[in-house]
């Protein structure tokens, strides 16, 4: 009965959410990638169930035993004195439950706040913050369940605002034949102050599914994910095209639409990790979504590919990511994270 209270809770998320990928939520620092391994595998990253403890943030099934006093640091490297992070912590309760806490932030650096004539009123620090516990249960070898809940907190000059969000996630793994599958739903919440009175805002609630599958006989491990799942149509068409006229037949030329396949290819990312040896991994990933929507017409560059790169050393692993957007903005991410168990002597 509990489980099917869970699933009911699931899809009934999904049911009446709708996918918000243009800025028509708030608490956007809820899509954000905190750790360096999605961020090189394209910023979801969902599918993998190992001793990674962040990726239990992104998908709650994902926590396991193997994490058991597991501590990472989490830092983005950013330009502008922006910057945003994230510290987690894992604890296995026993073989089949396992928890976790993390901060996660975001500080905007020093701001100068003006009025309508430009006059100067001063400086302020604009910041964000996410205060979040999960934990997942095996249900058996093969099944597990998860949940993360989160504390959602703004200021922005005078202006604040409180959320809470949740997610639910579900994952098959076959540890014998590497094949996994994983459903998730996630920000789904609701926000609790708004920054003004007459202002109420959604969240970004998403529903993604993903499969990975490592061969048995090569050092490759493939990931496809399924994101922006309870919204089909997630194309951006600009209002402001109109038809135009062909200078040589003088026929209306109509706006080009986007067709079925155009909206369905919108929907995955492709995710590669290269497990070369047990100390050094190379992975890669391809989102067309974002590529297609970052993209600068003249120079596309590689807009939407990820990459990046981990290191696995007795007591401390080293991960870097890097996310390209388009020619001129990218994203890198460094993470740092160890067994505290491993530093007793």
């Amino acid at each position: 009965m509990k489980h099917f209270f869970i699933l009911s809770f699931v899809f009934f998320s999904v049911w009446i959410s709708s996918a918000q990928t243009g800025g028509s939520s708030t608490f956007s620092l809820l899509d954000l990638s905190y750790n360096a391994r999605s961020t090189a595998l394209g910023t979801d990253f969902i599918s993998i169930k190992d001793k990674d403890l962040n990726l239990g943030v992104s998908n709650p099934s994902l926590y396991n035993s193997t994490m058991d006093k597991q501590f990472s640091f989490n830092q983005a490297l950013l330009a502008g004195g922006i910057n945003y992070g994230m510290v987690n912590y894992a604890k296995s309760l026993d073989s089949n439950r396992t928890v976790s806490g993390n901060i996660r932030y975001i500080n905007y650096g020093e701001m100068t706040r003006r009025d309508e004539g430009g006059r100067d009123l001063g400086k302020f620090r604009p910041a964000e913050f996410i205060f979040g516990v999960g934990g997942a249960k095996q249900i058996n070898p093969y099944l597990s369940i998860g949940t993360n809940v989160s504390l959602l907190y703004s200021q922005l000059a005078d202006y604040s605002s409180l959320g809470v969000a949740i997610d639910i996630a579900g994952t098959y793994y076959n540890k014998t034949k590497q094949f996994l599958v994983t459903a998730l739903v996630k920000n789904a919440g609701l926000q609790l102050k708004k920054y003004t009175t007459d202002n109420k805002e959604i969240l970004p609630v998403e529903f993604q599914m993903a499969v990975s599958y490592k061969l048995a006989h090569a050092p490759f491990r493939f990931s496809l994910l399924g994101h922006h799942l309870n919204t089909w149509d997630i194309t951006y068409v600009d209002p402001t095209i109109q038809p135009t006229i062909d200078p040589l037949t003088g026929e209306t030329v109509p706006v080009v639409l986007p067709k079925f396949t155009e909206k369905l290819a919108r929907h995955f990312t492709y995710q590669v990790e290269l497990l070369l040896t047990k100390s050094f991994n190379l992975r890669f990933a391809y989102d067309y979504h974002r590529r297609q929507e970052m993209k600068l017409e003249q120079r596309p560059g590689v807009a939407g590919f990820s990459f990046g790169v981990g290191l696995n050393f007795k007591r401390l692993n080293i991960d870097y990511g890097l996310a390209v957007y388009s020619a001129s903005g990218f994203n890198n991410m460094l993470t740092l994270r160890t067994d505290l168990s491993k530093w007793k002597k």
